[in-house]
C-alpha cells in the first residue's frame, strides 16, 4: 500500500481555480463584456446617425419647397397684379402644390429627427457592469 506522499504518484490536481487563473479569466470577461459593449454602441449610432441624415434630407426637402413657395407666390403676385386675368391663378396653383409638399416634408423630417433615440441599450447595459464586476447581475 503506497502512502499519498509517495513520489512514484502524480501530484493531485487541485480541484479550485488559483487566484491568478480567476484574475485571468475575470480580466478577459471584463474586456469580452467591453468589446460587446463598444460594438452596441457603434451599431446603435450608426443606427441614429442613419435616421438623423433622412430627417435632415426631408427638412432640406421641405427648406427648398418653402423656396418655391414664395417663388411661385411671389410670381403669381406680380403676374395677378401686372395682369389681372388668368395667368396668376396657374402660379398660385402651382405654389399651393409646393406648399402641400413642403408641409409634408417639414412634418415627416421633423418626425424622423425627433425619433433619434441615440445609445438606450448601451447605456442601460453599461450601467450593469458595476454590479456585474462586484457579483450583483440580477439587482439592476
Amino acid at each position: 500500500m503506497s502512502s499519498p506522499f509517495d513520489p512514484a504518484l502524480p501530484p493531485q490536481p487541485d480541484s479550485r481555480p488559483s487566484v491568478g487563473e480567476l484574475f485571468s479569466d475575470v480580466a478577459v470577461d471584463l474586456s469580452t463584456l467591453i468589446r460587446q459593449e463598444v460594438e452596441l454602441a457603434k451599431a446603435e449610432l450608426r443606427q441614429s446617425a442613419t435616421r438623423a441624415g433622412k430627417g435632415a434630407g426631408m427638412l432640406a426637402g421641405a427648406g427648398i419647397s418653402g423656396y418655391m413657395v414664395l417663388l411661385f407666390a411671389s410670381v403669381a403676385a406680380w403676374w395677378g397684379i401686372g395682369d389681372a386675368t388668368g395667368h396668376g391663378w396657374s402660379a398660385l396653383i402651382v405654389a399651393a402644390i409646393w406648399l402641400i409638399v413642403a408641409a409634408i416634408l417639414g412634418l415627416m423630417g421633423r418626425r424622423e429627427i425627433s425619433a433619434v433615440a441615440g445609445v438606450p441599450q448601451t447605456t442601460q447595459t453599461v450601467k450593469k457592469i458595476p454590479d456585474a464586476i462586484r457579483g450583483n447581475e440580477g439587482t439592476s
